[in-house]
């Protein structure tokens, strides 16, 4: 007997679908058995006709009735002991997740002075311009546009904006066919781990080197062989003798020790990609923040035999939220790629790609690097001079004069647990390096991460205050 509340925030026609499929499930509507019409059914439970159709419906598309002409609606052949276990198998499932401890969330943002890398600070990105842009896209957007597919490798005027800069700004070589529009750095990452699968099984990383990536790589089943690396960035050597293929670097300014690959190192780097028909993975995550100098010029624009894909991003310059970054393949990777992807869309929205597109076109991406180079060179200056003002010859600096993060080695025999835990003591956050290192018997266990591009000029000079106190007072 099928019962309704009218009162009910349930739908009436959900509330006879589950109390006919439970009767199906529970076997007293048996294999065979007939459904009432759904003039009958809806004349007995007082409600509309197109109630009762929708109900069926709902169990003809999942299977549990069938409609045979003549003869109405039938119920169909269950086995209703697999139903049953299943449900039961489901309910432990259920209790057992309710009865797991949750983590605890992280509770960083809840410190002030928070040294984390990888936030931006909000007041730098350009809001009331973006709010413009984006209603201008959206006001002379075509209907067609927003409802048809994309290509597989994003929009065509934005992949030539892309082209233009990183032709100007980082001597990076290409057509705008090879450019590549991904949502976020693990997309690109992805898409060549698929690409390379078949031939590939081993990949060189930095060690130590950005933990993404490597994560990235585990994850799409490559063998990750960690390569030292020397103050100018990565042992060529070591990777010669690591019968890798494949090597991920990110060279303008490595990840996290800051160090910059010189010229020659970059020609040697080459050398071993020609001479093992290799791949170089270039990630250029941060290169247009420097501080003191001009930014460092891509290895792809030194390329002769079309080794190198580069990797862009604008999470480090604009904002990480909006998950949109690019690659450039060398032109004879550009059919393995048609090969896997030409039948897929690409993931970034097109308004978003066509906003980003305008804010390019427009002068506006050339003006925000400006602004924000500035911006972070001065708290940047502030980290550096605070640090010879309050810790002296206590601490190492390595990798300042660009980026948004510096690593601070401590020579006071604190450990890095003790180090970071005494930073929380005194209201401070900082992080571990030990997450970066694969082998960690290599290192020395004494530094930690500072992330300076989401705080102020003062809450770094007070930030960097209350750390010295932390670890050098007695």
């Amino acid at each position: 007997m099928i019962v309704l509340d009218n009162d009910s925030s349930v739908p009436l026609y959900l509330q006879i679908y589950e109390q006919l499929k439970e009767e199906i499930i529970s076997g007293q509507l048996l294999e065979g058995s007939k459904l009432y019409s759904t003039r009958t059914l809806a004349t007995t439970l007082n409600v509309s006709r197109n109630t009762v159709e929708s109900a069926y419906l709902q169990l003809s598309s999942e299977g549990y009735i069938t409609s045979k002409a003549g003869s109405g609606f039938i119920v169909e052949k269950l086995d209703s002991m697999l139903i049953t276990k299943l449900k039961r198998d489901n309910s432990v499932n259920i209790e057992k997740y309710k009865k797991t401890t949750l983590p605890k969330m992280n509770s960083d943002n809840n410190y002030k002075y928070n040294f984390k890398y990888g936030k931006l600070n909000a007041s730098d990105f350009p809001l009331r311009l973006w709010r413009r842009i984006s209603n201008k896209c959206l006001a002379s957007i075509d209907a067609e546009v927003m409802t048809s597919y994309t290509g597989s490798k994003g929009e065509k005027e934005l992949r030539i904006e892309i082209m233009d800069y990183l032709n100007k700004s980082r001597g990076v070589y290409c057509t705008s066919e090879q450019v590549i529009i991904t949502s976020g750095f693990e997309q690109c990452l992805s898409l060549l781990c698929q690409m390379f699968r078949n031939n590939f099984s081993k990949v060189a990383l930095e060690d130590p080197g950005y933990i993404g990536a490597r994560k990235i790589f585990d994850n799409n089943g490559y063998d990750v062989v960690p390569i030292s690396l020397d103050k100018d960035g990565i042992n060529i050597t070591e990777l010669e003798n690591s019968s890798t293929k494949i090597v991920y670097v990110t060279p303008s300014h490595q990840f996290p020790t800051g160090s910059v690959m010189p010229i020659q190192k970059r020609l040697q780097l080459l050398d071993w990609a020609r001479k093992e028909n290799g791949i170089i993975i270039e990630d250029d995550y941060d290169s247009e923040l420097r501080y003191n100098s001009r930014p460092i010029p891509s290895i792809q624009g030194i390329d002769s035999k079309c080794c190198v894909i580069y990797i862009g991003t604008f999470s480090k310059s604009l904002s990480p939220s909006l998950r949109l970054n690019y690659m450039v393949l060398p032109k004879s990777l550009l059919e393995i790629y048609d090969n896997f992807f030409s039948s897929y869309q690409t993931s970034v929205p097109i308004v978003e790609q066509k906003i980003i597109q305008q804010f390019m076109h427009l002068g506006h991406w050339d003006s925000h690097l400006r602004k924000i180079s500035l911006l972070n060179k001065r708290r940047h200056d502030m980290l550096i001079h605070s640090i010879h003002k309050f810790m002296g010859d206590n601490v190492i600096i390595h990798g300042k004069n660009a980026g948004l993060h510096i690593l601070l080695e401590l020579n006071n025999g604190l450990s890095e647990e003790e180090i970071i835990e005494k930073a929380k003591e005194y209201g401070v956050i900082v992080s571990p390096v030990s997450t970066y290192w694969l082998r960690k018997d290599k290192y020395s266990n004494n530094m930690v991460f500072l992330g300076f591009g989401g705080m102020t000029e003062s809450e770094i000079a007070e930030g960097i205050n209350l750390l010295s106190k932390a670890w050098f007072s007695k």
